[in-house]
């Protein structure tokens, strides 16, 4: 530092001849070693050296670094707006006294559901039920039948009804039957039906809809039946049919089902259902008495009945009354 200062005061008392040079130079030096206090506590590992020159008086500055450099080429305008804004954040909340300040709370977001109106409400109307019935587990007489059934919604999901079913002068007897017997003389009971008629409970659990061909939507409901009736049946004679003759006795019937209604309109839809009919059944007897048994009517049929499983499908229309509803809205 202090040969700093000895060459300013030279180049100042230099001969005419060098004056001007001299100044420039005397300039110089004076700003470089006013600035030397602040670089030496800029950069802490910087030493710097100068080598005096005879020629011109001139020096050379020769730097070497040591450790890390703090200068580096760094932005020092942005390194103080930097430090002013913290300490200026600081201050405020200092200033403040709101140090202890919870930090904002997230925006709360709601949920909002838009949940549709049901398509057809069931609730205090009238379901006319007519449809087509086919037994499914009888391969030897087929009971096609008629049906009709009316059911009465006291809530939305429940109802109460009745259903009916005819059978008489459409059931047909196939063809396998006779051809066991006739090729190994054994003969397989079948019975025939008049009619059944039932009073039933139906409850509703799922109700949805679903999309046809990606451009028809269809409301739906699947539906659980079930009911206590009377069922008339009477055995077909196919042991001894030139002597035997049956009539149509009750028998008590118990019944569960599923079905599936899908809505056309808000009073008309068609249904498939699939139903068990349970009951005690009289059977023909497979054995034939000689002389006067064989003319008596109590040997033509077994001693015990048979538990029988009428599984019966059916497929129809079902059509409501009213045929519009108005929705109640809760205030």
């Amino acid at each position: 530092m202090k040969k700093a200062w000895i060459a300013a005061l030279t180049a100042l008392v230099a001969p005419p001849r060098t004056r001007t040079a001299g100044r420039v130079l005397a300039m110089g030096a004076l700003l470089l070693g006013a600035s030397l206090p602040c670089g030496a506590a800029a950069a802490q590992d910087a030493d710097m050296t100068f080598d005096d020159e005879s020629s011109e008086g001139g020096a050379d500055m020769t730097f070497e670094e040591g450790g890390e450099s703090s200068g580096g080429g760094g932005d020092v305008i942005s390194s103080l707006a930097t430090e002013g804004d913290a300490s200026g954040a600081a201050a405020r909340a200092a200033d403040s006294g709101d140090r202890d300040a919870p930090e904002r709370e997230a925006e709360a977001t709601e949920e909002i559901y838009a949940v549709q109106q049901i398509y057809a409400l069931r609730i205090n109307r009238v379901e006319l039920m007519p449809s087509i019935a086919q037994s499914m587990n009888d391969p030897f007489v087929s009971h096609t039948g008629v049906s009709l059934g009316l059911n009465y919604w006291f809530t939305n999901v429940l109802a109460v009804g009745l259903n009916f079913i005819w059978y008489e002068g459409l059931e047909s007897e196939s063809d396998l039957n006779f051809f066991v017997r006739r090729s190994t003389r054994l003969a397989v009971p079948v019975n025939g039906y008049q009619f059944l008629a039932n009073l039933n409970f139906t409850y509703v659990p799922i109700y949805g809809k679903f999309a046809m061909f990606n451009e028809f939507i269809f409301q739906y409901d699947a539906y659980i039946v079930g009911g206590i009736g009377l069922m008339r049946t009477r055995p077909i004679p196919v042991v001894d049919p030139v002597v035997r003759e049956f009539d149509f006795g009750e028998r008590i019937s118990f019944n569960v089902g599923i079905g599936l209604r899908v809505f056309v309109t808000r009073w008309l839809a068609v249904f498939a259902e699939l139903r068990d009919y349970m009951y005690l059944e009289t059977l023909e007897n497979l054995n034939v008495g000689f002389g006067a048994d064989r003319n008596n009517p109590e040997t033509w049929v077994q001693s015990s009945p048979a538990f029988v499983n009428n599984v019966t499908a059916q497929i129809g229309l079902a059509i409501f009354v009213p045929f519009d509803f108005s929705y109640n809205q809760p205030r």
